[in-house]
């Protein structure tokens, strides 16, 4: 194997593998990315138990083959490298020789041939979706994902698909237990990704799919079958593994009866909370929230730390009422706000409050209280 190729795209190959490949290991292959010459082009292959990723480069080809490397060293190796074309070729004993100018790097690898295969499954259908959306959904729900293993089936994200009216649409949802972020776009009227039920896709997978989109200005495809979620793009083809197991039904938490709604600015009500954020710690999270009349007071006490109060103009009328939250679930919820009102629909006794922004239905967050 030989060829030449331009530094920051394949150091930009190689960084797409980072978050994929696995750092601890009993099989130092899943440590390595997988390189292998094809016609005018190279592929670089990284995979894990769950995710597969397969992106190809322009390369000028000298001599084709194949051969598995530490994605971690290899990507520091390139990184230092000063010029614009690395020469790349493996010798017999496969050792892979990196030559750039004077410079010299010589890293040894692994036979391609125990590396587990990513490859496009034939006969799952595509559909295209814009890549900015699917990032945007993703930014609005992955921060409510669970980080609990012994709920397996909270651990990523629920994704559903519609029709009504000739419109198609796609849903996300995610949850912890203790808040639940829900989002939805409008993909058209074209025929789209159709499921009988919806499915689990996991945190890292769905980490791999962001960094993917945010990457593509146009469309990518998608796809499902077969326990698995395939996403494409003009030169990656990725394909991450579903959870399996049935996801709560979510609708049973939206309340369905209204609160009171207190309407704030996004930028005034963010930075208070932020203020409030500043008392808190691992044991100590909670803000009072205080409502009167076009008044909304924030307390936050922390006897390790100290107190913090801050008051922000509303649009409220009623009688005074004053209710506990997660500060940093309050956080989460607006940063991801792109309106500049938002609507907090307070609910009545313990019942959870609906964060909206106003003007866009397409997004809420719902928060459980806190006891005071």
């Amino acid at each position: 194997m030989e060829f030449h190729i331009n530094k920051n795209m394949f150091l930009k190959g190689i960084q797409k593998t980072l978050g994929i490949v696995e750092k601890k290991t009993t099989m130092p292959i899943l440590s390595n990315l997988l390189i292998r010459t094809q016609q005018d082009r190279i592929k670089i292959v990284a995979a894990d138990r769950e995710i597969g990723l397969v992106a190809d480069y322009e390369a000028e080809i000298v001599r084709e083959g194949d051969i598995t490397l530490s994605a971690k060293k290899l990507y520091e190796m390139v990184r230092e490298i000063q010029g614009d074309v690395i020469h790349v070729s493996k010798t017999e004993k496969d050792v892979v020789v990196l030559t750039c100018k004077k410079e010299v790097y010589r890293i040894p690898g692994l036979p391609a041939a125990d590396y587990p295969t990513v490859e496009e499954r034939e006969g799952v259908p595509m559909y295209k979706i814009k890549g900015a959306v699917l990032g945007e959904m993703i930014r609005k729900t992955a921060f409510a994902i669970s980080t609990d293993e012994m709920r397996r089936n909270l651990t990523g994200v629920f994704l559903e698909t519609g029709r009504v009216d000739g419109v198609s649409s796609v849903r996300m949802v995610a949850t912890d237990g203790h808040r639940l972020s829900v989002v939805k776009a409008d993909v058209g009227e074209d025929e789209f990704l159709s499921m009988d039920k919806g499915v689990i896709i996991p945190r890292k997978g769905l980490s791999e799919i962001r960094r993917l989109v945010e990457e593509e200005s146009g469309d990518v495809f998608i796809g499902i079958s077969k326990g698995s979620c395939t996403l494409k793009s003009d030169h990656t083809l990725l394909r991450v593994s579903l959870i399996d197991g049935e996801y709560p039904d979510y609708k049973r938490v939206i309340p369905s009866e209204r609160g009171v709604v207190v309407g704030v600015g996004r930028g005034a009500f963010l930075h208070a909370l932020r203020r409030m954020n500043v008392i808190s710690s691992d044991r100590y999270s909670g803000v009072i929230v205080s409502l009167s009349n076009d008044r909304m007071v924030l307390n936050s006490t922390n006897p390790d730390v100290g107190e913090a109060n801050d008051e922000i103009e509303v649009s409220y009328q009623g009688e005074e009422r004053s209710v506990g939250y997660n500060v940093n679930y309050l956080i989460d919820a607006i940063e991801v706000i792109d309106e500049e009102w938002v609507d907090v629909e307070i609910g009545i006794a313990m019942k959870p409050a609906v964060i909206r922004a106003v003007g866009n239905e397409n997004y809420f967050c719902i928060v459980m209280p806190l006891k005071l």
